[in-house]
């Protein structure tokens, strides 16, 4: 999914909640108090490097660093690169100022709900990202369930989530105050 489907995708739920929803789950993650401290974490099953790419990509596009995420993986190859040999043992050494990520459409293992717990009692901020698992959404801060009647896929919720991570709310130029300004005193410009 490109930039414009998610544009487009958010147009479409405008006035259902869920942009809200997205918007305070991005904000959240942006909570995170220095580069790599985001930890990404999904199931044995399935990994979220999509979503993980995606946040890097807005961590460097924003300048926002601490949206800069470390994926964790299950079994990281022992000849991969290094950001690809992150392991669980990761999430044991996780602390405050850090957040945990779990993106789960299906329920989550006891093994991963075990140290996300752990990790919670060390003032990891946890964050969920899932598909009704009521465990998971109980052991995190703040969560986002996608039901399957939702009106997009899991997927669709990890772009419209990682995408309002890297919102900045830009501040108007003193060019845009005067613009603004002018058509305040003059009305607005018609032509023929």
């Amino acid at each position: 999914m490109d930039a414009g489907s998610v544009t487009l995708l958010r147009e479409i739920l405008a006035s259902t909640g869920w942009i809200e929803r997205t918007r305070e789950l991005g904000l959240a993650l942006r909570a995170t108090r220095s580069a790599g401290g985001l930890l990404v974490v999904g199931t044995p099953e399935e990994e979220p490097w999509h979503l993980t790419a995606h946040l890097s990509d807005e961590a460097r596009l924003s300048g926002l660093p601490q949206l800069s995420p470390t994926l964790v993986r299950w079994a990281p190859a022992p000849g991969a690169p290094a950001h690809l040999r992150v392991g669980l043992e990761r999430i044991r050494q996780a602390g405050r100022g850090e957040t945990l990520f779990v993106v789960a459409e299906e329920r989550a293992p006891e093994a991963l709900l075990e140290r996300v717990s752990d990790a919670r009692r060390t003032g990891t901020t946890i964050l969920a990202l899932d598909g009704g698992d009521t465990d998971l959404t109980g052991l995190a801060h703040d969560a986002l369930t996608v039901p399957e009647r939702a009106p997009f896929s899991f997927d669709g919720a990890q772009h419209l989530v990682s995408m309002a991570a890297g919102e900045v709310e830009r501040r108007p130029t003193l060019r845009d105050r005067l613009a603004r300004l002018l058509e305040r005193v003059s009305g607005p410009q018609v032509t023929d």
